[in-house]
């Protein structure tokens, strides 16, 4: 149980600091941390924790914004997500989550950006404008959730196979 934990916690750190990396616009492993750590902890509290402090660690680094509540709050869904299919690990289920995760992720710092950034005029029509300028970093964010995900599942499956002490639940 422990060397499990402790890998879940490994992968979901290493992976974070890929934040600190050049990138793309948008391609991060945000969602694919939370999601990864809503699947794998049967802790909730874990599947909570080790990606928020993995979050709020790499944040401390790269700075501090507005939207970070929304950002938070898509995580915290995202986790959700990610226990809804503990019970049903496998690659399309995976997928669909990731897709849901990058949408819901799309539509919440989108809002947060259209609440505080001043750009757009608080209206319905200020919103759409958000949403639309939004379109381009979404392309980047679902590729990237798709890549970190596929990494971080697909890596622990093949640990998985490789070590017995990682099938056992927690």
């Amino acid at each position: 149980m422990r060397a499990k934990i402790i890998t879940l916690v490994a992968i979901i750190f290493g992976i974070a600091m890929f934040r600190l990396l050049p990138h793309p616009p948008n391609v991060s492993p945000v969602a694919a941390m939370a999601l990864f750590g809503g699947a794998y902890f049967v802790d909730k509290r874990m599947a909570f924790i080790v990606p928020f402090v993995a979050l709020l660690l790499s944040d401390l680094i790269i700075g501090l914004h507005s939207t970070m509540v929304f950002v938070y709050a898509g995580v915290a869904l995202t986790v959700f997500i990610g226990m809804k299919i503990q019970s049903n690990i496998k690659p399309v289920t995976v997928a669909f989550s990731a897709v849901a995760a990058s949408v819901l992720f799309f539509l919440l710092t989108n809002f947060g950006v259209w609440v505080t950034g001043g750009l757009y005029p608080i209206s319905i029509d200020g919103l759409m404008q958000a949403y639309v300028a939004g379109i381009p970093f979404f392309q980047n964010s679902l590729l990237g959730n798709l890549a970190f995900i596929a990494v971080m599942f697909g890596g622990f499956s093949l640990l998985q196979n490789k070590f017995f002490s990682l099938q056992q639940t927690q």
